[in-house]
């Protein structure tokens, strides 16, 4: 992006990462949600009650924006390509969109538009130029979205054609790839176009047609020096705040885990959504916890947790089949 590749997480932000992205003519900036398990780029249009109001955990006041203050605004027309909902509305208006989240009751909607984003190079002498994107304008926010979750928008990262990386390779600025990386502060990195380097472990992407998103196979976990073998398909989701497990891999990671930490387990807490937390006494730091990796196909072993001061392993039992990696 123009403001720096630069991305942060905000815990009273709904435990996302944020980056700063900047579009229209002219410019304007807006933080927005990273978001690797969706596909739309959207922003909250001027309307009232589509974003969290003043009272609300966002530290930030909302940015809107404002098609007719861009002059590069353009409306989406139904007959376009990218118009997923084009049966619902006729040739001559504005493509309409809406989006539903795995959050309960949360969605936005609105209509699309094309305008332009600012990104820049990489390199020692950096390069800025504009792209042409598509993106929702955002006219009714609801669930988490009214909370604190994405004040000024959400950036969809996913597989599918609209997305801003498969608009960027579609149009040969990129290549059809990206990376993101979270620090353990908070602070990572987002590159559009980044192929990797040959010393870094690699898996498949196991693409549905049908419903694509970013998913691999896990073929083994490991908890401390004990490996289970199993088979199961998992989908990275940078919008989800935690990691979901359906049984058996949920089981055994818990009991794994939960056998080999020497400490009390804290007593159940309505509060906590999580079911293994321990309690720290007065002398103690951090407590000593297992290692915990992730095999996947193609044999690559990816660690999930390292020993070190954890009191808690949070992961939450998933209702269905489903895994998601946050």
């Amino acid at each position: 992006f123009s403001e720096g590749n630069a991305t942060l997480k905000v815990s009273n932000l709904g435990f996302l990462h944020y980056a700063l992205v900047t579009v229209g003519t002219p410019g304007h900036t807006f933080m927005v949600a990273l978001d690797t398990g969706s596909d739309l780029f959207w922003l909250p249009c001027q309307c009232d009650g589509c974003t969290p109001p003043p009272s609300s955990a966002a530290s930030a006041p909302a940015s809107f924006y404002i098609p007719s203050l861009s002059s590069t605004s353009q409306s989406v027309p139904c007959n376009s390509d990218f118009c997923g909902l084009r049966k619902e509305c006729s040739t001559t208006s504005s493509c309409p969109y809406k989006m539903v989240y795995v959050s309960a009751d949360t969605s936005s909607s609105g209509f699309l538009v094309e305008d332009v984003l600012y990104l820049s190079t990489e390199d020692t002498h950096p390069q800025f130029l504009k792209a042409q994107i598509m993106f929702g304008c955002g006219e009714v926010q609801t669930g988490s979205f009214l909370d604190a979750a994405a004040p000024n928008g959400l950036f969809g990262l996913g597989v599918d054609m609209i997305s801003v990386p498969s608009i960027l390779a579609q149009k040969g600025l990129t290549s059809n790839s990206f990376s993101m990386c979270f620090g353990r502060d908070g602070i990572g990195r987002i590159s559009f176009g980044d192929q990797g380097s040959s010393d870094q472990e690699e898996t498949p992407l196991d693409i549905n047609q049908k419903h694509p998103t970013y998913a691999i196979t896990i073929t083994g976990i490991v908890v401390g020096n004990n490996l289970m073998d199993l088979e199961v398909s998992t989908i990275f989701d940078t919008g989800t705040s935690f990691t979901y497990l359906a049984d058996p891999a949920y089981t055994y990671i818990t009991d794994g885990f939960h056998n080999q930490v020497q400490a009390n387990r804290h007593a159940a807490d309505s509060r906590i959504p999580f079911e293994y937390c321990y309690d720290l006494s007065s002398s103690e730091a951090r407590i000593q916890t297992p290692s915990i990796s992730l095999r996947t196909a193609g044999g690559s072993l990816f660690p999930a947790i390292d020993p070190g001061q954890v009191i808690s392993i949070q992961v939450l039992r998933a209702s269905d089949s489903a895994v998601l990696l946050s």
